[in-house]
C-alpha cells in the first residue's frame, strides 16, 4: 500500500492548502509520484475535470504540483454554499443534492464510502497521497459523523502532521490546545507538527519548538518562513477577497463587485498580475469607480441572489451610467447572466420559482436550469480570431437577439453575446485570461499593451517550483515521509499538557 500523510490545521486559514501543494512539489521533484486528496471541501472556486467533475480549485492547483491531471477523486465531496444556511452538494464531481447545513450535517456519514473508494483509487496508482483537513480537528462539536479530518483519518487508518500559523498569534496554544480538545484516540494519529508563516529568523522559536515538542510528544516537522509568493497562485476562499485592496499604476483600471455568491473568482488572477492592469475589488458599500476602462462582473453561485445584492448595493446605477459613457462591461457567466433582459427561475433552482429583471445590458434571457454543463473546452474569441482554453462551469441557457454575436466559438457553436455597439460583452467561459495571446489582445483593445511577455501559466509554475524549493528547505521531508510509510502514530503524552 502505498504511503499516505494528513495535513490538518489547528484552525481555518492556517495555510493547509499551500503546505500541500508545497509538499506535493517538493516530494515530486524527488522523484515520486504524487496524489493530492480532500475528502470534503467547501468553496465556490472550483475547477472541471478531465473526467467532466468538478472539484475544489486548491485540489486543482495541488494537482499541478504534482504534474497530474486533476481528477473528481482528488476532492470526492465539494460542498458550493448557495445561501446563508445550504450548500450544492457535489459528489465525485455531479450534484446529487442541495442540503441545508442541519440536513448535510445529518447525512454526511453516508458519503464516506464514496470518499474511501476515491482515496483507495488515488493510493493504487501513487507513491504518495498527501491529504488535506478542512477547518480543524479541534471544532470537537462536529466530530460525530465527521467525514473531513479524524473521522476520515480513522477510516482510512492514516498519520496525521498539524499545521499552526504563528503569525496569528497564540501559536503554541493553538497546537497544545488541539491535542487537549482532542479524544486521546484522535490525538494518536498526530504524528508530527508544523509551524507556518513565520516572519523573521526562525531561530528565534527555538525554544517554542522546545516547548512544543515536550509538552505533545511529537517532533516538529519544520518551522516554514512566510512565502510571500503564495499571492501568486490562486486563492481557495472568498474570504481572501474581503481584504483586497485597489491597485494602482496600470494603464487599464478593471472594477469588479465584490458579490455575495462570488464564485470562480481566479478568473482574475491574470489579469492582476498582468503589468499594465490595475483591478480593484469594489467592496459592499462603495460605488464602482467612475473611471474604470471595464466593469467586469464576475462568476456567482447564485445569478438571482447576487442581482439582487448588487441592486442593494447600488451597483447598478453605476453600471449603467458606465455603460451610458461609453464603458466596456463583461460579464463572465453569471456576471454575463446578470447583464440580460431577464433571469427565468421556473424550477426554483435558486430557490422560490419566479423571474426577475436583468441588468438590459444584453437582448438576451436567461432560463435556469437544473443540468450543470461541465466541460474543458478550447474556444476561438470571434473579435480577435485568438484561440484560448476556457472551462464551462453553469446552470441555465441563454437566448436572444445579441447572441447572434457571439464572444466566442467553441467547436463551431456559439458563446456569449455582444452588444450592437460592441462595447457589453457576456460569456459562460471561465479561465479565458490564462491564455496569453488572447489577454493581451483583450487588453489591447481596452487601451493598454495587452502585458506583453507576461505569461500566467510560466508564472504559476515557476511559483509552484519556488513553493516546492521551499519546503524541501525549511520542513523535515524526511520525517514527514517516514511517518507517511510508516503510518508512525504515537501515544498522547496527557501528563506534559
Amino acid at each position: 500500500m502505498s504511503a499516505a500523510l494528513m495535513i490538518q490545521g489547528t484552525g481555518s486559514g492556517v495555510g493547509k492548502s499551500l503546505i500541500v501543494a508545497g509538499l506535493a512539489r517538493a516530494f515530486t521533484a524527488r522523484g515520486l509520484t504524487v496524489r493530492p486528496f480532500k475528502p470534503q471541501n467547501m468553496s465556490n472556486n472550483a475547477a472541471v475535470t478531465a473526467d467532466g467533475g468538478e472539484i475544489g480549485r486548491a485540489q486543482a492547483l495541488q494537482a499541478r504540483a504534482c504534474n497530474a491531471t486533476p481528477t473528481t477523486h482528488m476532492n470526492p465531496v465539494l460542498l458550493k454554499p448557495e445561501t446563508d444556511t445550504g450548500a450544492q452538494v457535489i459528489v465525485r464531481g455531479k450534484r446529487v443534492a442541495t442540503l441545508s447545513a442541519r440536513d448535510y450535517m445529518r447525512e454526511r456519514e453516508g458519503f464516506l464510502p464514496d470518499i474511501l473508494e476515491s482515496f483507495a483509487h488515488l493510493r493504487a496508482e501513487a507513491d504518495l497521497v498527501l491529504i488535506e483537513g478542512a477547518g480543524s480537528p479541534a471544532e470537537i462539536n462536529l466530530r460525530e459523523k465527521d467525514i473531513a479530518n479524524m473521522g476520515f483519518a480513522q477510516a482510512a487508518d492514516v498519520p496525521v502532521a498539524l499545521v499552526g500559523d504563528i503569525h496569528r498569534g497564540g501559536v503554541i496554544a493553538s497546537i497544545i490546545g488541539t491535542f487537549e480538545v482532542l479524544s486521546a484516540d484522535d490525538a494518536t494519529r498526530i504524528a508530527a507538527f508544523l509551524v507556518n508563516n513565520f516572519h523573521g529568523d526562525t531561530k528565534l522559536f527555538e525554544d517554542g519548538v522546545s516547548t512544543l515538542e515536550e509538552r505533545t510528544g511529537r517532533p516538529c516537522a519544520g518551522v516554514i518562513p512566510h512565502f510571500a509568493d503564495a499571492a501568486k497562485l490562486p486563492a481557495e476562499d472568498a474570504v481572501a477577497l474581503d481584504h483586497a485592496r485597489p491597485e494602482t499604476g496600470g494603464a487599464i483600471k478593471i472594477a469588479v463587485p465584490r458579490l455575495s455568491r462570488i464564485a470562480n473568482f481566479d478568473d482574475l488572477d491574470p489579469l492582476r498580475h498582468s503589468p499594465d492592469v490595475s483591478v480593484e475589488m469594489v467592496q459592499s458599500g462603495h460605488a464602482l469607480p467612475g473611471d474604470a476602462d471595464l466593469i467586469l462582473l464576475p462568476g456567482t453561485k447564485s445569478t438571482i441572489g447576487d442581482l439582487a445584492f448588487l441592486r442593494e448595493q447600488g451597483w447598478d446605477i453605476d453600471i449603467l451610467a458606465h455603460a451610458r459613457r461609453g464603458g466596456h462591461v463583461l460579464g463572465l457567466c453569471g456576471g454575463y447572466q446578470m447583464l440580460g433582459r431577464m433571469v427565468h427561475d421556473r424550477q426554483g433552482i435558486e430557490g422560490k420559482p419566479g423571474s426577475v429583471e436583468g441588468l438590459g445590458l444584453l437582448d438576451i434571457e436567461t432560463v435556469l436550469t437544473s443540468g450543470k454543463t461541465l466541460e474543458n473546452v478550447t474556444a476561438r474569441h470571434e473579435q480577435s480570431g485568438e484561440t484560448f482554453t476556457a472551462y464551462e462551469i453553469h446552470l441555465g441557457r441563454s437566448e436572444g437577439p445579441d447572441c447572434a454575436r457571439p464572444f466566442a466559438r467553441v467547436s463551431g457553436r456559439k458563446d456569449g453575446a455582444i452588444s450592437a455597439n460592441g462595447l457589453i460583452e457576456g460569456t459562460y467561459l471561465h479561465g479565458i485570461f490564462s491564455t496569453d495571446s488572447f489577454r493581451q489582445a483583450y487588453l489591447a483593445k481596452l487601451g493598454g499593451s495587452g502585458g506583453n511577455g507576461f505569461a500566467f501559466d510560466a508564472m504559476i509554475d515557476a511559483t509552484l517550483d519556488e513553493l516546492g524549493a521551499h519546503m524541501e528547505r525549511h520542513a523535515a521531508l524526511d520525517l514527514l515521509l517516514g511517518i507517511a510509510r510508516s503510518g508512525q502514530r504515537r501515544a498522547p503524552r496527557r501528563e506534559a499538557i
